[in-house]
């Protein structure tokens, strides 16, 4: 029995199982291409951002250090949109007027920072968590699949009348298609998930490690 006869002989219910496996992967699949070019980029960007942010600041030019921040040759870099967080939030504290205590205004340009920070970790993970998710369901849906495909079979068998193996081996083998279709999901998306779910914490190691380098910088400055 080939796959054809196989799919032309499920049942309507089955066939809908077996398109939401399919979903599934290429679901995961286009999410981890999105996400690799993604991380990729950001990783290069910030590769090149970093040393030239750097030395604007050193030498005590904010303004170029802000519109380097806000280049689109640096969309992608995780740590340009954390530091521009906090280089605007320092200009705007200096430009309001007025007395400005020291230590408020760090304090100030820390928050801005860390809800910064939060956001784009927050970007960065969006859609990792449904690999988790498809990992940990396919291979219940392609169960689910093979219990109503066993079903039929035996139901075939009471409504024909005859038994033995070589009348249900058809079935079970089409049942078990199922299975071994939800593992063929599954095991992916899994190693996609531990694969991002790295990355994902070396980029916030990162961003942890500019914004208090950041910090520190203003607490010097001021």
């Amino acid at each position: 029995m080939d796959l054809m006869q196989m799919w032309s002989e499920m049942s309507p219910f089955v066939k809908a199982l077996a398109g939401v496996l399919i979903f599934m992967s290429m679901w995961s699949f286009g999410v981890s291409i999105e996400r690799y070019y993604t991380f990729a980029q950001a990783r290069k960007q910030s590769k090149l951002y970093a040393p030239q942010v750097a030395k604007h600041l050193k030498e005590g030019r904010l303004k170029e250090a802000i519109q380097l921040s806000q280049s689109k040759q640096y969309q992608y870099s995780h740590l340009a949109k954390v530091v521009l967080a906090g280089l605007q939030e320092y200009q705007f504290q200096q430009e309001s007027g007025g007395a400005v205590d020291r230590a408020d205004m760090v304090d100030t340009v820390r928050r801005a920072i860390q809800r910064a920070t939060a956001l784009t970790a927050n970007d960065l993970k969006r859609g990792i968590p449904s690999l988790a998710t498809i990992g940990a369901t396919a291979p219940f849906v392609g169960l689910l699949g093979t219990t109503v495909g066993v079903i039929n079979a035996f139901h075939g068998i009471a409504a024909s009348g005859s038994g033995g193996l070589g009348a249900i081996s058809g079935g079970i083998s089409e049942a078990l298609i199922k299975t071994a279709l939800g593992l063929v999901v599954a095991i992916p998306a899994v190693w996609l998930y531990n694969y991002f779910a790295g990355r994902l914490e070396y980029l916030n190691v990162e961003m942890a490690n500019s914004s208090s380098e950041l910090v520190d910088y203003f607490i010097k400055k001021a």
